[in-house]
């Protein structure tokens, strides 16, 4: 989807400040922020949908409003639509519903464990072997879809190596649309000099993660 979330390399937007402070979150309410779309986000609410709901943001309002703030709008939204909660709900700060449960208070080495007792692995079994083997000179696709994708547009129609291989995952342009279907998944490594003019003598590598369907062979 080419639309205003998509600012890896575009000009204009002045340099990146890369003197951020240690704390992970610039005030209280982002910290609550992060922890509101982490423990909210509705099980028919797959990620790839929620991204590309976000990037249905007007631009200007993206652009101007701080990062969490979007992530609330954007969590309001699809809980809304997943009938999760009502806009009345939201706007009043109290359910119309009575709980399922009773909270139970969680220390910070009980959160951890937990959130280690639920790790899982993405790659999925696929009966298709890679097209692509590590080395083979490869080109990003000049077009993508219409809805979300992860092929950023500053390396459409670039020439890459692929660097590594992991496997087959969720394609997450289906993903977007609820179908559950998996490609094999490459690390290809870009050099900087044919993204970007300016950086025609530059030694630099960008490397990204892209699904098979986005590469063409070179």
């Amino acid at each position: 989807m080419d639309s205003v979330h998509d600012l890896g390399g575009k000009q204009g937007f002045g340099p990146i400040d890369v003197n951020e402070p240690d704390e992970p979150f610039h005030a209280e309410w982002e910290g609550r922020a992060w922890g509101i779309t982490c423990s909210t986000r509705a099980p028919n609410v797959p990620i790839d949908w929620w991204r590309f709901v976000r990037e249905n943001s007007v631009p200007t309002d993206y652009l101007s409003r701080p990062y969490f703030d979007s992530w609330i709008e954007t969590d309001m939204i699809t809980m809304i639509e997943a009938g999760v909660c009502t806009i009345d709900e939201l706007a009043t700060g109290k359910s119309a519903t009575e709980p399922l449960a009773s909270a139970k208070p969680m220390t910070t080495e009980e959160c951890v464990n937990l959130t280690k007792s639920a790790f899982r692995r993405f790659d999925v079994e696929v009966s298709s072997s890679p097209t692509f083997s590590v080395g083979d000179a490869v080109v990003a696709n000049l077009t993508a879809t219409s809805g979300h994708t992860r092929l950023p547009a500053y390396v459409r129609g670039k020439p890459g190596i692929i660097h590594s291989h992991h496997g087959a995952h969720f394609f997450p342009d289906d993903c977007a649309k609820g179908k559950e279907r998996a490609e094999h998944l490459y690390t290809v490594a870009f050099a900087s000099k044919d993204l970007w003019p300016e950086a025609s003598e530059s030694p630099d590598m960008v490397y990204l993660d892209l699904w098979e369907s986005y590469l063409g062979e070179r």
